[in-house]
């Protein structure tokens, strides 16, 4: 593919993605939500269990069950933790799992429920706006990287520098105050702490992916979006704001 052509794909797929969101958005149904994110969640559990190496089937088994229940359940981030003492209960009786199969009930399940967990406490309000934050922090990353950066970042990533990450999260905290002053009944203080802690742990969280892609020897994810690569690729930063944010909502008293 050449160069002007995945550039057009990239644009192409990002059109039908916000387009998607957008419309979920709008119609804001619970059900049609958890689907949408389910749907999300089920592909990228599938690359991350590709990228880690995991052949056990457990990983997608529990996958399923936490998401179904937390459709209903009311405190949806607690089914991990029950996930997780199941799932070590069942490596200890059985001593045949890969110690490696917990990492997917981590990376992207813990995430994803927090994705959810978020909606439905805060509304599609508070879901928007961390996707907007963590949106903007991306773009503001990409742009002062591609224009200003000089200074390597970490060696896990050798394309990000440091210049990228502050302009990143300059544009995460501002923008992410902002959209939060404007959606949310929160104060002033909290929408400024809360966007600048979670635009940080956003650009970690893509950092975390491009670790595991390293390690895996890939470039992307997946190939399920032209010119994005998988969905882990798109959604990296979610997974990694979404606990913050709901967690700091919680710590101020929101």
């Amino acid at each position: 593919m050449t160069h002007s052509s995945e550039h057009s794909a990239r644009i192409q797929t990002a059109a039908i993605l916000l387009a998607a969101v957008l419309v979920v958005g709008w119609l804001d149904i619970p059900f049609i939500t958890w689907l949408f994110l389910g749907v999300a969640f089920g592909i990228a559990l599938n690359e991350a269990m590709t990228l880690l190496k995991v052949s056990e089937l457990t990983p997608y088994l529990f996958g399923a069950a936490i998401w179904i229940v937390a459709g209903f359940y009311p405190q949806p981030a607690d089914l991990v933790t029950l996930g997780l003492l199941v799932f070590a209960a069942i490596l200890a009786y059985q001593r045949r799992l890969e110690v490696r199969a917990f990492l997917p009930l981590l990376y992207p399940t813990l995430g994803m429920v927090y994705l959810w967990a978020l909606y439905r406490e805060y509304g599609m309000m508070a879901l928007l706006w961390m996707l907007l934050l963590v949106a903007l922090t991306d773009i503001g990353a990409y742009y002062t990287g591609k224009n200003f950066g000089k200074t390597p970042f970490s060696p896990t990533s050798p394309n990000k520098t440091l210049e990228g990450v502050v302009g990143g999260v300059i544009a995460g905290t501002i923008g992410g105050t902002i959209v939060a002053l404007g959606w949310m009944e929160i104060g002033f203080f909290a929408a400024l702490i809360i966007s600048l802690i979670a635009a940080k742990f956003s650009i970690f969280g893509d950092l975390f992916e491009s670790y595991l892609k390293r390690e895996a020897g890939v470039k992307d994810s997946g190939t399920l979006l032209p010119g994005h690569g998988g969905v882990l690729d798109r959604i990296d930063g979610y997974l990694f704001a979404a606990p913050v944010l709901y967690i700091l909502l919680h710590l101020t008293g929101n």
